[in-house]
């Protein structure tokens, strides 16, 4: 999936716009809610050595939210890493250009949002 994809769903489905807070990292856009400062989504552009991973190449990812109770299962998903940056009880990685469908990570995005809304 295409960064530009996830963004136009998330702006569909959760009116929300990509905002990239920091210009060191011009390449990291977080998602939040509309009425709130609260995130439910952060696409960043990371080396895979950083994720695990037996490369140096960036690649995109979307960090989101789970249930603790899932993070099981969903870690033997082939494309789901432990979360970069954030709890790794909570949040996970989702490589965008990994195997997984847009319809399972627009799923765990949506996940993310009801589970972040407060």
């Amino acid at each position: 999936m295409k960064k530009d994809t996830l963004f136009s769903y998330a702006r569909e489905h959760f009116n929300a716009e990509p905002e990239y807070l920091w210009s060191n990292l011009p390449d990291y856009a977080v998602l939040r809610h509309h009425d709130g400062d609260k995130w439910f989504g952060i696409v960043m552009n990371v080396p895979g050595t950083k994720l695990g991973l037996k490369t140096d190449e960036n690649i995109d990812i979307l960090v989101v939210k789970i249930r603790p109770e899932h993070l099981g299962s969903l870690r033997l998903k082939e494309g789901i890493l432990p979360a970069y940056h954030m709890n790794k009880e909570h949040w996970v990685s989702v490589m965008l250009s990994g195997p997984l469908s847009a319809k399972e990570i627009h799923e765990l995005l949506a996940d993310s949002h009801d589970l972040t809304s407060g």
